[in-house]
């Protein structure tokens, strides 16, 4: 199992940036796909970013392509969301997931495919 923590929320004008950070404690982060996910408020929890065990394999939601970077760092045991060029509509809460896989390159976008959540972190963007 493993347990997740956000961190790097905050308040930041359109354009700024803010990079999110999600720490994981266990001993078998090598082996669990991450996701980031954000909902905001009266909307429906939506899919964001996602990466794989290796860290070869990412995806993203078209309206943060270009803008939005996954990376982890599995000596730290981190996954992070470097956010770019931020808009008003990117406000919301961040939550980060993980689930187990054997498939090292794999990863989802299905909310539904993750097992454990983060409390999630806050971040607002003002115009």
């Amino acid at each position: 199992q493993v347990q997740l923590v956000e961190s790097g929320g905050g308040l930041v004008q359109a354009g700024g940036s803010l990079r999110l950070s999600c720490a994981a404690s266990g001993r078998t982060f090598m082996t669990y796909a991450m996701g980031w996910f954000r909902q905001a408020p009266g909307k429906e929890r939506e899919f964001v970013a996602a990466i794989s065990v290796s860290g070869g394999s990412t995806g993203y939601d078209d309206s943060v392509k270009g803008r939005f970077t996954i990376s982890r760092d599995n000596g730290k045991n981190t996954v992070y969301l470097q956010m770019n060029s931020l808009k008003p509509e990117d406000t919301a809460v961040y939550y980060c997931a993980a689930v187990l896989t054997f498939d090292t390159s794999w990863r989802s976008q299905r909310a539904m495919d993750y097992i454990y959540w983060g409390q999630g972190t806050q971040v607002t963007v003002s115009s």
